[in-house]
């Protein structure tokens, strides 16, 4: 098995280091501890099925290149009504 730092891993899949930390305390990563030069370093084994699920899992960032400024700005509108509209079923829930 391949082994790699949380580093260089978090740098491969394009994540900060806080999501690539939540993953190994999570238990969705399998790690090794080495004590290297009195250290413990945490090192990330690579196995082929566990790469497949935490590439779909990754929610990959889209770029909208040909989008005008104003169709950018209906796009955020209809998202704020939307999510505005589903904090008021949550409320009524609540309730």
């Amino acid at each position: 098995m391949e082994r790699m730092s949380m580093k260089s891993y978090a740098v491969k899949h394009k994540l900060s280091m806080f999501n690539v930390m939540k993953m190994v305390k999570s238990g969705k990563l399998n790690t090794k501890v080495e004590e290297e030069n009195g250290k413990e370093v945490t090192y990330i084994l690579i196995d082929e099925k566990k790469e497949k699920e935490v590439k779909e899992s990754i929610i990959p960032f889209e770029e909208k290149e040909n989008i005008s400024l104003a169709e950018e700005f209906k796009l955020l509108k209809k998202e704020v009504y939307r999510l505005r509209d589903e904090i008021e079923i949550l409320k009524k829930r609540l309730q």
